[in-house]
């Protein structure tokens, strides 16, 4: 990691955050620790007034983390995502990231009221829940947690469900899922999201509360728990025009 540190133009806080930079960004994985204090007084011969500016920086732009009493690590880096109608798995991918899912919960049963009345379910109808751990680069981003049609989507529980539930509509059921309302909201973290997300309770969380149509038929109703560190979203806002 040596590169040296001078007497110039460009500060030598300057200097040391830009070789950290490049060991954050290029060198090591997110998670990784940074040298200590110490390590890095001693290999770049600068004063320790120095080490906590360029560091405090990187803090502060996001590309480090502190953990009291054990060290400085490499942030994980958020998600940039463009709001549209996606699959995790495709969403991640096309981003350059690598998804995985644990699933946690798979099972037919009763849905809640508000979730019955959003897939005009009959009173006692069932529809199949699955709720799923979402990673990005094997960090945990977000817990999914959907009710689907019983009815448009008959065995889906026997599937594969760790990889795209929307390919599955669309490929396996003829059913593709083209159109989605939904509703994002700041929340704070409940015990078992928390736990799950690898933060801490009452941490700020985006959740999506999103209804899915394929046709005129709705067929998806799903809450999700987003890490707000991990996972931004991105819109293009427009002027509303005066009709002429």
């Amino acid at each position: 990691m040596t590169s040296r540190i001078t007497e110039g133009a460009e500060p030598k806080h300057q200097q040391l955050r830009r070789i950290l930079l490049d060991l954050a960004t290029t060198r090591l994985a997110p998670g990784a620790a940074i040298p200590s204090e110490r390590q890095l007084i001693a290999e770049y011969g600068v004063s320790r007034i120095t080490v906590r500016e360029a560091l405090g920086q990187l803090v502060n732009e996001g590309y480090l983390e502190r953990v009291r009493g054990k060290g400085t690590f490499v942030a994980h880096r958020p998600v940039q995502s463009t709001l549209h109608l996606a699959s995790f798995t495709e969403e991640m991918r096309a981003l350059g990231h690598v998804p995985t899912t644990v699933v946690l919960v798979r099972e037919e049963r009763v849905p809640p009221a508000d979730t019955a009345a959003a897939l005009r379910l009959g009173e006692g109808d069932t529809a199949h829940h699955l709720k799923r751990l979402r990673m990005a680069d094997g960090a945990p981003v977000s817990v999914d947690d959907a009710w689907l049609s019983a009815s448009a989507f008959p065995g889906l529980l026997e599937r594969d469900l760790s990889g795209s539930v929307y390919s599955l509509a669309a490929d396996v059921y003829a059913t593709p899922i083209d159109r989605a309302q939904q509703t994002v909201a700041a929340t704070p973290a409940a015990d078992d999201v928390a736990t799950l997300l690898g933060t801490r309770t009452g941490a700020p969380l985006l959740e999506f509360d999103r209804v899915s149509w394929s046709g005129e038929r709705p067929v998806e109703h799903a809450r999700s728990w987003y890490r707000s560190d991990r996972y931004r979203v991105q819109m293009e806002v427009t002027a509303r025009r005066a009709p002429a």
